[in-house]
């Protein structure tokens, strides 16, 4: 994003990165700043129509009147906007407003609109009480039938407008969770515990009811259960009490809670396959007689389906757990409340009260059904704001009756055409409807004629350029095509079949390119526009150096100058060798320094490391040179002499490495090679004698043994034994001859 600072934060931007603009509607969709000029004498002749393209201020520097200029701009309508309600009036109360908005928006620009809360007093609260009936809960339950009159005061205060609805759950009734043994199944407690019910997995027991002594008797009626494992069935029980609402009994209108009652962990989806149940849970109701008839049939709920549902029906849950039991729960689902249960519940009064205040302060906007390439940023306006964020805005410490707004920011990134998505606050009813499309054509007003002179007669104008009637082409439908194809005519102005015509630097007119102008004045060329005398390479930030011409890409450099961007005066100072040569000719001086045959190294080309050992590849022109026999000795004088310059010798006096090499006639010829200037140029120096092999072979014995004695010698000391001395005493001659 391009930027710049204000107050040291990054705003964009207004520029227009342009591609390929052969319209009015490519250039609104190439940016949210772009702009484009109807004027019809903005373009020069020869000029693209692309420059009808740019920022509004650019626009207007290149002398394009304001009133020609198109920009569709953003527009927003609030459809409905019902007041927010003073109190509950047994009608549907309005919490959230606007209730629909419609917004036309141009691609990557953003536009804000504002959304009030106020939480109305005395709002209807549906509570349903989820207690887990295992054997370990027997204690809790006994203290459960018991707070009908508490539970119903606590909500009393809260508002005159509360029902109860009460349902249990076990576990999955097949091994291993549950002992699967017809008694135990009849009575899974212990045999002394006579009051017992049947293993189950959930039941739901009471409907949504206002009545205290209904509630009271729903309760004492139940029993404790039991299973094997220490983890309970909860998500299945709290998935069916989330989708079945109508067998609830949960009201249109009013604050949804599920509270949770357990001791134990829960098992969650994969479970099921220990007792081989594979098919997943599929989120719908299946409780006929107020039981759950696909316990055995179908796996647990993953927490992010039941927390899925959860929110799409409203409903906020309070997990009353032990202490010992982790709130996992509660960290995955959004808008929920964990409080920490005694060991016999006694005080899940006070942490419901505690739990819906908490929720009931802490107000969360957020949205569903978001189209693809839609950003939304929320910016709380209320006491205690959480930060912007683009997933949700958050006011916490929010009272009853108390009004507060977020900004609601919406960015569409590309063009689309009648989406919705929908706003509300987490575990309310209430719903913002946002319509959504996107600005992306040009309404320029242009004259009805079919023909119009600017088209000299043969089209008419759309938005400042021609567009040709059949059988016309060109930038003012100033060519005919005749009777050739249109195709055709096209495909001569592309350089490649399939490529673009004229390389998008031009416009095919009669089949040729006529090449426009570049944005700094100079002029595309070549049969198909594909040059331009701007993109060469540069040095120092300077186009070729600013000792060269730009032409089609490539540097033409002044008198005096080299290289591939002209960074280099013409010199050959660092390529000249000892002996006055450059670069010892196997290799060219570029840019004063030396750019060596394949095989030399710099810096002067003199040593070739991968190249074969001259000892061998000369062997057959020193044999016919300095012998007369060999391969070469019928055209020795075409074949060497171009190539070795030699001579025969008694001594060397090159001082290069020694080459001893056998001939065609067996015999060892020795010899050393110096390398002249290039690359197949030598001087020779051939020993006139040639040996034989066991000559040879003898003459490299003794200097080995000659090597040895000196060393020998030198390693003995005055006063050596005798043996030593006398080894060393007589070969004096041969040694002498040797050395």
């Amino acid at each position: 994003m391009n930027c710049v600072f204000h107050a040291g934060l990054c705003q964009q931007a207004e520029v227009c990165l342009k591609s390929v603009i052969n319209s009015c509607e490519d250039c609104i969709r190439s940016g949210p700043y772009c702009m484009w000029c109807k004027d019809l004498n903005f373009t020069k002749s020869g000029e693209q129509e692309t420059v009808r393209c740019d920022t509004k201020a650019k626009l207007i520097e290149r002398g394009c009147k304001t009133e020609d200029i198109i920009f569709p701009e953003d527009s927003k309508q609030i459809d409905k906007e019902d007041p927010l309600s003073e109190s509950f009036n047994q009608e549907k109360p309005v919490q959230l407003s606007p209730q629909k908005i419609s917004l036309k928006l141009r691609p990557g620009l953003s536009t804000t609109f504002s959304v009030s809360f106020k939480r109305v007093q005395g709002y209807p609260v549906d509570l349903y009480y989820l207690m887990d009936l295992s054997y370990s809960m027997k204690d809790d339950l006994e203290n459960v039938k018991g707070l009908g009159k508490d539970l119903f005061e606590a909500l009393k205060n809260i508002t005159d407008y509360a029902q109860i609805g009460f349902g249990a759950f076990v576990d999955k009734t097949v091994l291993p969770y549950t002992n699967t043994n017809k008694e135990k199944l009849q009575k899974p407690c212990d045999e002394n515990d006579q009051q017992c019910q049947a293993a189950f997995g959930y039941r739901h027991v009471l409907n949504m009811t206002s009545s205290e002594t209904q509630f009271k008797e729903k309760v004492t009626e139940q029993f404790i259960s039991g299973n094997l494992d220490s983890p309970e069935g909860s998500l299945d029980a709290m998935m069916q009490a989330a989708v079945c609402g109508d067998k609830i009994g949960w009201r249109n209108s009013s604050t949804r809670l599920i509270v949770l009652t357990t001791d134990a962990g829960f098992h969650m989806a994969g479970d099921g396959k220990l007792a081989g149940i594979l098919e997943p849970s599929d989120e719908q109701c299946h409780m006929e007689n107020r039981r759950y008839t696909k316990s055995i049939d179908m796996d647990y709920p993953s927490v992010g389906q039941l927390a899925m549902q959860l929110e799409k029906n409203n409903i906020q849950p309070i997990f009353a757990v032990t202490e010992n039991v982790a709130n996992e729960l509660s960290e995955m689902i959004p808008k929920s409340e964990v409080g920490v249960l005694s060991s016999d519940s006694k005080n899940v009064v006070e942490l419901i009260k505690t739990a819906y205040n908490s929720l009931s302060s802490k107000v969360t906007l957020t949205h569903d059904n978001l189209p693809d390439n839609v950003r939304v940023i929320y910016t709380p306006k209320c006491k205690d704001a959480g930060q912007p964020g683009n997933s949700e805005g958050v006011c916490n410490n929010v009272k009853p009756g108390e009004k507060i707004s977020f900004d609601v920011t919406v960015t569409a990134e590309s063009c689309m055409n009648d989406k919705s998505f929908t706003i509300r606050p987490l575990g309310i009813k209430d719903t913002l409807t946002v319509s959504l499309s996107t600005n992306c054509d040009c309404e320029c007003k242009d004259p009805e004629d079919s023909i119009h002179s600017h088209c000299k007669g043969k089209g008419r104008v759309k938005c400042g350029i021609c567009s040709c009637s059949e059988g016309y082409v060109g930038q003012f439908c100033e060519c005919s095509i005749g009777d050739k194809d249109k195709r055709s005519l096209r495909a001569s102005c592309q350089r490649n079949n399939g490529t673009m015509e004229c390389e998008g630097r031009g416009d095919c007119v009669c089949g040729r390119c006529q090449c426009h102008t570049t944005e700094s004045g100079s002029s595309y060329h070549g049969d198909y526009c594909e040059c331009d005398n701007e993109h060469c390479e540069k040095f120092q930030n300077k186009l070729c150096g600013g000792t060269g011409k730009c032409n089609c890409g490539r540097c033409e450099c002044n008198a005096g100058y080299e290289g591939s961007a002209c960074q280099c005066k013409v010199s050959e100072e660092a390529c000249r060798t000892l002996n006055d040569t450059v670069c010892f000719g196997r290799g060219t001086c570029k840019c004063n320094r030396c750019e060596c045959k394949e095989g030399y190294q710099r810096p002067q080309c003199q040593l070739c490391l991968g190249c074969p050992d001259p000892c061998q590849t000369k062997l057959n022109c020193i044999e016919c040179l300095g012998f007369d026999s060999g391969p070469f000795k019928k055209n020795c004088s075409v074949a060497c002499r171009k190539s070795i310059y030699h001579e025969m010798v008694d001594q060397f006096t090159i001082p290069d490495k020694q080459c001893l090499q056998k001939d065609t006639e067996g015999c060892w010829i020795k010899f050393k090679l110096d390398q002249l200037v290039r690359e197949d140029n030598y001087k020779a120096e051939i020993l006139k004698q040639r040996a034989g092999l066991m000559f040879t072979m003898f003459t490299h014995a003794l200097i080995l043994l000659v090597k040895q004695i000196k060393l020998l010698n030198a390693r003995c000391p005055s006063s050596a034994p005798f043996h030593c001395n006398l080894f060393i005493k007589y070969p004096f001659s041969i040694h002498s001859g040797l050395s």
